[in-house]
């Protein structure tokens, strides 16, 4: 973009945070209350999150025709999805077993705080495979919608693109509608993320009025040790997983800066969705898989989740002097296969499957132990969050290149230029 680099929406997000970080450590109390700030901007954004994922699926499978190939697509993601998180528990667990991140804090069962997580014990009991899958369906039409359920919207999406692709002429002109909808809808989140600044100043302000740097100093050594797990699994990883794909996974991030940056002074994946669905077309992927893989991924492939919920188990654990044999870690590991795909992108939820997941180990952790993190868990958001991006935006171009779907001439000129924002209030031309 050009201009002085004060006119850089990014840039002022960049300065937001510094701002935001100072006023909570200098007037905490002030910053605290600046949560509402950063709450309204993630509202707003969830507010298009819906349609948007709606417009992108049924117009790619509609321009698409075969919904044979949709159906291969999803699958080929889920085997993805399912490869990549039961890689990222085992780094998890392997880490926190060598660097035993809660063995010096030496805490006792009887002095934590069950009041504090009752809420998160209250929101655990719900989960399960059962009352997952059912809450797939939405009870309505709309309320897929108006909850903001991305599972739901999916749904309903695929519903409605399976029988637009049925519908001949009458579909086509629903199809050209949707399009035009579609441009309109990019524009008005273009204008949500003129407040991205405000949002980022009253995150940051709260994160660091509330909990405080000195929150940090105790569980210093866990906060270092998932920062560090999280960035081996992108750069090793998720690095050879992209070389394998025929990409450079560094230019890749150099591309999504600018979300990755939204990311970090919001502490959520869902705030940068939007744009992530315009920046990997614009690297050349087809609507069709952007729209179908990248907001799967955000219930089932979310790496930086599964390395916080193993380290975190077992930092609790290790901090009760609780010793957990093999077989009890591999209990573990089975466990959170299936209560990570629980989770969603919003700050705080990878906080309630820590909870359902030691709560489902017959009660050798005791599920009061989360509250030893509740005053760092904000702070490792943001590598949650960071780390679901990235591996949301690797799977979408490892599938489309895998389906054929990938335009690596575009890609690379994409790579090489930045990214576009100005088209952000239009919809790119790959289907």
């Amino acid at each position: 973009m050009k201009g002085r680099w004060w006119t850089n929406l990014y840039a002022q997000v960049l300065v937001a945070m510094a701002i935001g970080i100072l006023l909570g450590h200098f007037v905490p109390d002030l910053g605290a209350q600046m949560k509402p700030l950063g709450d309204g901007f993630i509202k707003l954004v969830k507010t298009v999150i819906g349609p948007l994922i709606f417009l992108t699926v049924v117009v790619g499978m509609a321009k698409m025709g075969d919904l044979r190939h949709v159906g291969r697509i999803g699958l080929k993601a889920l085997i993805y999805f399912e490869v990549l998180t039961t890689l990222a528990l085992v780094i998890g667990l392997v880490v926190a077993n060598l660097v035993e991140p809660g063995a010096s804090i030496q805490a006792s069962a009887a002095a934590l705080d069950g009041k504090a997580v009752a809420g998160y014990q209250k929101a655990a009991a719900d989960q399960g495979i059962v009352s997952f899958l059912l809450h797939i369906i939405p009870d309505t039409l709309v309320s897929a919608f108006v909850d903001g359920d991305l599972l739901q919207v999916l749904l309903v999406a695929l519903l409605f693109g399976t029988a637009m692709t049925r519908a001949g002429a009458a579909g086509r002109r629903v199809l050209d509608a949707f399009e035009d909808f579609a441009h309109v809808l990019f524009g008005v989140v273009n204008l949500i993320m003129r407040a991205a600044p405000i949002g980022a100043f009253g995150a940051m302000a709260f994160t660091i009025g509330k909990f405080g740097i000195a929150t940090l100093a105790s569980l210093l050594w866990l906060l270092v040790s998932v920062y560090v797990t999280c960035a081996l699994f992108v750069f090793l990883v998720l690095g050879l997983v992209a070389y394998w794909s025929g990409f450079s996974l560094w230019r890749f991030l150099v591309f999504i800066r600018h979300e990755l940056l939204l990311v970090l002074g919001t502490s959520s994946s869902e705030s940068a969705l939007p744009r992530m669905l315009v920046r990997l077309e614009q690297a050349g992927c087809a609507r069709s898989v952007v729209g179908l893989v990248l907001p799967t991924g955000y219930s089932f492939n979310l790496d930086g989740t599964c390395i916080y919920l193993t380290m975190a188990a077992l930092f609790i654990a290790q901090a009760l002097g609780i010793e957990l044999s093999l077989r009890e870690e591999l209990t573990l590991l089975a466990v959170l296969l299936l209560t990570s795909k629980g989770a969603a992108g919003v700050t705080g939820s990878g906080f309630i499957t820590l909870a359902a997941t030691l709560g489902a180990l017959g009660g050798k952790v005791p599920v009061e132990g989360v509250a030893l993190v509740l005053g760092v868990d904000r702070f490792l958001s943001e590598a949650r969050a960071i780390t679901n991006l990235i591996g949301n935006g690797v799977a979408t171009m490892v599938v489309a290149k895998w389906e054929g779907l990938r335009d690596d001439d575009r890609m690379r000129e994409a790579f090489a230029r930045g990214p576009d924002d100005s088209v952000d209030t239009g919809v790119p031309a790959s289907a």
